[in-house]
């Protein structure tokens, strides 16, 4: 899962950022509606967690142009304003999601994965592939019954490529999905995360190499 994070207040932005990626989701941070907007026309993001009381362009008016450009990215309002009227405000903007401030960081990324389920890429809370298991709730993978342990971005990248269902995913997708905007498009991160999941999954290989094309996951 690819977010972005549109908070005005730096130190609750930083907050954000960092336990995101302890959870393996790829972060990007606006600190007003302009540049949400800026990035929104760049990136394709899977959800925008988003506080409405913005410099610039308020955080409301974010939320109307992300529904009328008909982006496929769920949002999420995380804000101060927790009033009854304020949730039925924004929910009635187009905000997928309400949750107001101060807040519970399990319940924030809960919320946030029940978005990603209802995108139009969903698939079930568990994904398969040939003896692995994927528990997209609880981060957990299992080989043939064996738990894997595996680090955040390599959790990111399997996730996507179970998704991909044995379709071939590029190198740079993966890096666009799984790495934040100021990773170095020409990194071989990708091809290194790829080797240690290999490694840490064994035996017979699941992860193959399409020559020129980038990854899937296929049975030998």
């Amino acid at each position: 899962m690819r977010v972005l994070v549109v908070e005005d207040e730096q130190y609750m932005a930083r907050v954000l950022e960092i336990g995101l990626r302890r959870e393996a989701i790829a972060v990007d941070v606006a600190h007003d509606g302009a540049a949400a907007l800026d990035k929104l026309a760049v990136h394709d993001y899977d959800a925008v967690i988003l506080d409405r009381d913005l410099p610039g362009v308020h955080g409301d008016e974010v939320c109307r142009r992300i529904v009328a450009m008909g982006l496929q990215c769920r949002v999420l309002m995380l804000t101060a304003a927790g009033r009854l009227g304020d949730k039925v405000e924004g929910l009635g903007l187009g905000a997928d999601d309400y949750l107001a401030k101060p807040f519970d960081f399990p319940e924030l990324v809960a919320r946030l994965r029940a978005l990603y389920r209802r995108s139009p890429m969903a698939h079930a809370p568990v994904l398969t592939f040939a003896d692995l298991a994927f528990d997209t709730h609880r981060r957990r993978v299992l080989r043939a019954g064996r738990e894997v342990r595996l680090t955040p971005k390599e959790l990111a990248v399997l996730e996507l490529l179970m998704r991909a269902d044995g379709g071939v995913l590029s190198a740079e997708y993966l890096l666009d999905k799984a790495w934040d905007e100021y990773t170095d498009p020409f990194t071989n991160a990708v091809r290194l995360v790829v080797h240690t999941l290999r490694r840490k999954l064994g035996e017979p290989r699941l992860v193959h190499t399409a020559i020129s094309a980038g990854y899937y996951l296929g049975t030998p």
